[in-house]
């Protein structure tokens, strides 16, 4: 099957030949500078013009709205979240199916589940979404945030829990923050001063611990860590008893200080327990004047410690769960610690008393992802959600006391999981290095070389992709199509080394590693190079961006979407200082410099034929700006020789991706899918 190409008349992109980047005294043309500036008329008129040719061509494609159509069907089922008590109600998140947003319900005992807060009466398109929430200790009040469009940026509003009563005027202007009360006096919240010029690209560098007292006006709010202190990323944990105040502050998104105030005695200072930004650490639980920390202080992959709140540096630190070859993680529940290790990024969890003494393995019901809720100190009974690229999330009831593991909730999705397999391959990158990715398939395909296989990454910021069930998967694997994730480097999967094994001027190995796996599942006939898409987004947009620049004849179509894309200015948006320890600046020396410059997609569009390639990115997104996409975008169309098409889809009202209606995902997806297929010449069957 061949279709005729669809005709494409791209819109002229000014080149402003007097605009530059300068560095060690070398020069560097940015023509298209004049597209960070998102309040000017001429940007917006400019994205108008590329999602007209954009959705031009999409609505052109004769199977896309067949693609849309299974989407909305199979995404049709109820999908329920995971129990959790708050005062005398038992809360969980519920979808009825195509809702844009889940909604909060709540029942007390004996009494009829009610609607709590439905995030869908929020806004009448469905873009107001629900962000953090959180509950006084004895449930009778609750502060939760909303973000407008996908912003970061969000509104915080309180309410007592019994009549669902507003209490007070809504916090403004709140960013990168969790929510924690200390009694019902008022919680603690962080945030920055809010940017002069644009608030979705304007940098935001300081970050604020605030304590607001219920019933006072926002300006009343005290600063109580961050005044002097710069940090960018600062958080306040109250501990379950109330007691202490635990403060978490970083320069960058990998390694963090430890503060602690004492609450139970007035005028109390902060206290340092951890003074550097070496390692990553986080305190789980404290137990009389036992605080516990996990830490990768002297162990890559995490252990747990316990040490005197009162003498907290680092040598009087004790194991209580020592470090181990598969990376820890822990959730607490019950008055047990569950350690949660990744083998190869599978879960495997084991249950441990507070001395550290196991008491057991827990059951898994297969290999794949486990991710558990936490359960308050008095609870006899903690959930866990079990996915895998092949099974839906399932949520399990585990019985602390007796380690028994029950099916709680089974969703009801038109997918069989039997007709499906997935497995574990192990292949060689470019140095030697072993990476593991999982391929997920339909049974009895042909590995002949003509199937559709999407290659999916990351590769960063220590974030591990370990096996989860997706419906947009799903869709793609019903219609022939293979779903590849290989672990590459700069992931968490195997702890820090592996993470900073893909940092700085490490950064070309997560590459390679993503193009190995191209060449590994092209020379074992999963695919071919004419039917090989790549896709993903953020640090993975990024990923996309260098593979395709780097290696255009390997793929066929390539999806990068809200990608980090233009390396030598990424630091000057929003938060994206923080991004240093996985990046390096421009800034920084001038090898650093030369590294970047080498890669940088928006810097290494040459005058060649590209992949078809489809850009995605949204015009509230100020977590990665908008203006990564646009200026990657115009200097591809530029350089760009063939028939295949380069464009941009630009989501209005729409964010980084956390929060995005369903109406809009299962938009995209079809869009994605349509055009990936259209120009691997398959159809939708």
């Amino acid at each position: 099957m061949s279709f005729e190409p669809i005709e494409v008349k791209y819109p002229e992109t000014r080149k402003d030949t007097l605009s530059f980047t300068e560095h060690f005294g070398v020069k560097v043309s940015d023509p298209y500078r004049w597209l960070e500036d998102d309040l000017s008329a001429e940007t917006g008129s400019w994205v108008d013009a590329q999602n007209e040719v954009t959705f031009g061509y999409l609505s052109k494609i004769p199977f896309r709205e067949a693609f849309k159509k299974r989407l909305e069907k199979i995404w049709n089922f109820e999908k329920v979240g995971a129990p959790f008590k708050e005062g005398n109600y038992i809360y969980s998140y519920k979808n009825n199916g195509l809702q844009n947003q889940f909604v909060l319900y709540r029942k007390n005992e004996g009494g009829k589940e009610e609607v709590f807060l439905d995030p869908n009466l929020f806004s009448k398109d469905g873009t107001t979404s629900l962000g953090d929430i959180s509950f006084t200790k004895d449930g009778s009040l609750v502060a939760y945030s909303i973000s407008k469009g996908g912003s970061d940026w969000r509104e915080v509003i309180v309410m007592n829990t019994k009549d669902k009563k507003i209490l007070e005027d809504t916090l403004k202007d709140v960013k990168f923050s969790g929510l924690s009360w200390k009694g019902t006096e008022g919680f603690y919240y962080s945030s920055y001063d809010k940017p002069d010029g644009s608030e979705l690209s304007a940098k935001t560098d300081q970050h604020k611990l605030y304590f607001h007292t219920l019933g006072t006006s926002q300006k009343e709010d005290k600063v109580i860590f961050g005044a002097s202190e710069k940090r960018r990323y600062v958080g306040g944990y109250v501990s379950d008893d109330n007691r202490f105040l635990f403060i978490s502050a970083a320069t960058s998104t990998s390694g963090n200080e430890l503060y602690v105030m004492d609450l139970s005695k007035p005028g109390s200072k902060i206290k340092p327990i951890v003074k550097n930004f070496d390692n990553d650490n986080e305190v789980v639980d404290v137990k009389e004047n036992m605080v516990y920390i996990l830490t990768n202080h002297n162990a890559p992959n995490m252990k747990l410690v316990g040490v005197d709140i009162n003498n907290p540096d680092n040598k009087n630190w004790k194991d209580i769960i020592p470090e181990r070859s598969e990376v820890l993680s822990i959730t607490k529940g019950g008055g047990s610690f569950f350690a949660h290790y990744m083998k190869d990024a599978l879960s495997v969890v084991e249950q441990y008393d507070y001395t550290g003494k196991k008491v057991r393995d827990i059951f898994l019901p297969g290999l794949g992802s486990v991710s558990l809720s936490e359960a308050k100190k008095d609870e006899k009974t903690m959930y866990f959600s079990f996915t895998n690229y092949v099974t839906p999330g399932t949520i399990y009831a585990l019985d602390i006391s007796t380690g028994e593991t029950v099916v709680h909730i089974t969703p009801k999705i038109d997918f069989n999981p039997n007709n499906f397999e997935s497995k574990q391959v192990f292949y060689t990158s470019k140095d030697g290095a072993k990476i593991p990715m999982m391929i997920t398939y339909k049974k009895g395909i042909k590995m002949d070389g003509t199937n559709p296989l999407m290659l999916y990454g990351y590769g960063g910021f220590n974030v591990s992709l370990t096996p989860r069930f997706s419906i947009a998967n799903a869709v793609w694997m019903e219609q022939g199509g293979i779903y590849a994730v290989p672990n590459i480097r700069g992931g968490g999967e195997y702890g820090k080394k592996w993470h900073d094994q893909g940092t700085q001027m490490k950064k070309q190995n997560v590459f390679d590693d993503f193009i190995a796996a191209a060449e590994y599942l092209i020379q074992n006939k999963y695919t071919s190079s004419a039917n090989l898409a790549i896709s993903g987004g953020s640090n993975g947009g990024l990923l996309v961006g260098a593979c395709l620049t780097q290696r255009p004849e390997l793929f066929r179509v390539a999806l990068p979407a809200v990608g980090v894309l233009d390396m030598l200015r990424y630091h000057t948006f929003t938060a994206g200082a923080g991004w240093a320890y996985d990046y390096g600046t421009a800034e920084q020396s001038k090898e650093m410099f030369d590294y970047l410059l080498g890669y940088s997609p928006v810097h290494n569009v040459k005058s060649k034929e590209y992949p078809a390639t489809l850009v995605t990115t949204a015009d509230h997104d100020d977590r990665v700006v908008p203006a990564h996409s646009f200026k990657f975008i115009a200097a591809l169309q530029a350089g760009h020789k063939g028939k295949n098409p380069v464009l941009i889809r630009i989501d209005k009202s729409a964010g980084h991706g956390a929060g995005t209606p369903t109406s809009k995902i299962i938009d995209e997806v079809a869009d994605k899918y349509s055009f990936t297929f259209y120009n691997m010449n398959k159809s939708f069957k």
